[in-house]
């Protein structure tokens, strides 16, 4: 996931003049972060404390903490989220026949990752990770040292050209090929200001046709689900307060991220439900409807 270390919060009502004001965070023009702020809570580490891992700090955990008293079951989001994710690629890797994965926003390294599931089922795939976060850089580096189909990249989503450009992203993906792109709990960290349509837009141009494009996002369902509508909006100001970033969207905003691409079955549905084992019980908590995926193709 992206992450920022920002400790300038920004209020999290629902008004858009509050969502584009100045909240400190790292703006395209600016260096990308160095170093490691053990005292600022980064969105990776409460998603790895989320998942039982052990890189994340106090501030981190003290955090997931607060999450939990709006959504307990925010743990079994971020579970799976993660199952989302490998029955996705696997999908891709097998059945879709891709072989190029770009993962934005990869976040720290667990169980199952891309290259992991991507490489068991066609190992001649290759995989880039793409983060902003220096402990996820350092983590990855190390965990890919021996990997010379995998390599993991510092870069900002907020600046797609320098991205796609990047020397050792082109070094293993080739544009001229289909490609998997992963942004998964990714753009729901833009601000609106930020444009991540535009970005999203930008991102699809880049890729061939016969290419997929999947993610997952915080999601707010409003009149149909209000109780949940509420938990939403109440975990977007929380997490706007304590980590400076966090976008619940209408399912709308979601959809138009895919563009002209074509979703596939069964849709943008809940994380969970994706192609889910019928066998495996689902968690249906409250935040099983404010996490929301799905994959499209580009024709």
């Amino acid at each position: 996931m992206i992450t920022t270390e920002s400790d300038e919060a920004r209020d999290g009502t629902m008004a858009d003049e509050d969502r584009n004001v100045d909240d400190g965070r790292a703006r395209p023009e600016t260096e990308l972060p160095t170093r490691i702020d053990p005292t600022k809570p980064s969105i990776s580490r409460v998603y790895d404390y989320f998942l039982g891992g052990k890189d994340n700090f106090a501030i981190d955990r003290q955090v997931g903490e607060l999450t939990l008293t709006i959504a307990p079951d925010a743990p079994a989001a971020g579970r799976a989220n993660r199952g989302f994710l490998k029955r996705a690629v696997h999908y891709l890797a097998t059945e879709a026949g891709i072989r190029q994965f770009l993962d934005i926003g990869s976040g720290l390294p667990t169980q199952g990752n891309v290259h992991e599931i991507a490489q068991a089922a066609a190992p001649d795939a290759r995989v880039v990770y793409v983060d902003n976060d220096p402990i996820v850089l350092a983590h990855g580096r190390a965990l890919l040292a021996r990997n010379g189909s995998t390599t993991v990249i510092q870069a900002d989503l907020r600046r797609p050209e320098e991205l796609l450009s990047h020397p050792d992203l082109r070094a293993l993906i080739d544009f001229d090929q289909p490609v998997a792109l992963l942004l998964f709990a990714i753009l729901h960290h833009l601000n609106d200001h930020e444009e991540p349509g535009g970005i999203a837009a930008r991102l699809r141009a880049a890729l061939p046709d016969g290419s997929y494009l999947a993610l997952s996002h915080f999601h707010n369902p409003g009149e149909e689900l209000p109780e949940v509508s509420a938990q939403a909006y109440s975990a977007e100001k929380l997490f706007n307060e304590h980590l400076g970033t966090g976008r619940w969207r209408t399912r709308e905003e979601i959809l138009a991220y895919f563009g002209d691409f074509e979703l596939l079955e069964p849709g943008l549905v809940p994380v969970a439900a994706w192609r889910a084992d019928p066998d495996e019980p689902v968690e249906q908590g409250i935040t099983y409807h404010t996490f929301v995926g799905g994959v499209a193709r580009k024709p």
